[in-house]
């Protein structure tokens, strides 16, 4: 959980797998282009936190949307490939004057969600799809709060992001 005492990149890196693992996996990061001073920098922090653990450049996809809503669609495109070990989604939806702020928010995030339980391919057949859905979307009551965690005093969530799809997708059970 992301409070004003805990900054949002802070991992142990031993806990992750070996760079050998990873530089056979891939990744795709569906991001965002609402927003783009907030999610480019989160973009940056999930891409090269990747490369700098062990994945190929050459091994990370990176797709953009125009907003944060869109972020459903183009990850359950890149989730039905299953070409990917993971796929992180990128957004940020600030709070404003209306209630446009609850509808993408619960809208992304039930997305995401239904796309994380679901177990159908593109011929309909039911069978476990690979790669998760990282939910790296920001939801802030303003853009200063943004800020604080694309890379200000929290941390970057697009690092977060990243350290979660290594584990997810290396996740023994």
């Amino acid at each position: 959980m992301a409070t004003k005492y805990h900054n949002l990149s802070a991992y142990n890196a031993e806990e992750l797998p070996s760079a050998d693992i990873l530089k056979r996996q891939r990744y795709a990061i569906a991001v965002a282009d609402w927003n783009s001073d907030i999610t480019y920098a989160l973009l940056d922090g999930a891409y090269d936190t990747l490369v700098k653990h062990g994945v190929e450049e050459k091994n990370i996809k990176v797709v953009h949307v125009p907003g944060t809503f869109e972020l459903t669609y183009a990850s359950n495109k890149l989730q039905l490939t299953g070409e990917y070990s993971a796929i992180i989604a990128i957004g940020c939806v600030i709070q404003g004057d209306t209630p446009h702020f609850d509808y993408i928010c619960q809208g992304v995030s039930y997305g995401i969600s239904q796309i994380n339980a679901s177990f159908m391919d593109n011929a309909g057949i039911i069978s476990p799809r690979k790669g998760p859905v990282i939910f790296s979307v920001l939801t802030t009551l303003n853009k200063q709060q943004a800020l604080e965690r694309a890379g200000g005093s929290l941390g970057n969530k697009g690092v977060e992001g990243a350290i979660t799809a290594i584990k997810m997708a290396n996740l023994k059970i």
